[in-house]
């Protein structure tokens, strides 16, 4: 899990779960979606500090395993991008399904204000309903956990050579400004709403 460091401890937490796509696999430091969305923040003064908990290869399962460790932040928001891995394994639908269930369920009771969850596709040659069944379970976590549906995560990016690694999976640096850009445009509209609220909540 990486913080950073330039914006200050007690700022309202920004927590970025997911795996490689989050951890920012095979980009330099400073590319990855979190830290652009922190510069984002930054440049459009809003104090709130991102934090990095994405760990490359993780599945629902890891990450709900280790959700009590990326709570210990206190989190306002929380942006979940999960499910990639366990449908490239081909791994049971259903336990999927239920790890974002517990994961989204266990960040709202965590007082989280604000949850956007990232929904993912699979390649063509999965099988038609098995990534059917899987592109279904987002919308179906979002509306069952009261989640803001990003409907797919790595939209513009994915199947563009030049906005992925030699892998075809993972984004380079100009994929992960696009995707941070499309993340900015979900955050934004709460971020102004929260700050309205809080400035007409402090008037006399």
């Amino acid at each position: 899990m990486n913080a950073f460091s330039h914006a200050s401890e007690s700022a309202p937490v920004i927590l970025c779960l997911g795996d490689s796509l989050t951890a920012g696999f095979g980009v330099m430091p400073g590319e990855d979606y979190p830290a652009l969305l922190q510069q984002r923040l930054r440049a459009h003064g809003f104090a709130h500090r991102v934090i990095n908990a994405g760990l490359s290869g993780d599945t629902t399962a890891g990450a709900m395993r280790r959700l009590d460790w990326s709570l210990r932040s206190q989190p306002k928001i929380a942006i979940v991008v999960l499910g990639a891995n366990d449908g490239l394994r081909g791994l049971d639908l259903a336990e999927m399904k239920q790890n974002l269930l517990t994961i989204m369920t266990r960040l709202r009771q965590a007082k989280v204000e604000l949850m956007l969850l990232g929904g993912m596709q699979l390649p063509p040659n999965y099988g038609a309903g098995y990534d059917v069944r899987f592109q279904a379970i987002y919308p179906e976590v979002a509306e069952e956990t009261g989640a803001t549906l990003i409907p797919f995560f790595l939209e513009g990016v994915a199947g563009q050579p030049h906005l992925n690694q030699s892998d075809g999976i993972h984004p380079t640096a100009a994929g992960y400004r696009i995707i941070a850009e499309h993340v900015w445009r979900h955050l934004l509209p709460w971020l102004n709403g929260s700050s309205s609220s809080a400035a007409s909540g402090s008037s006399p």
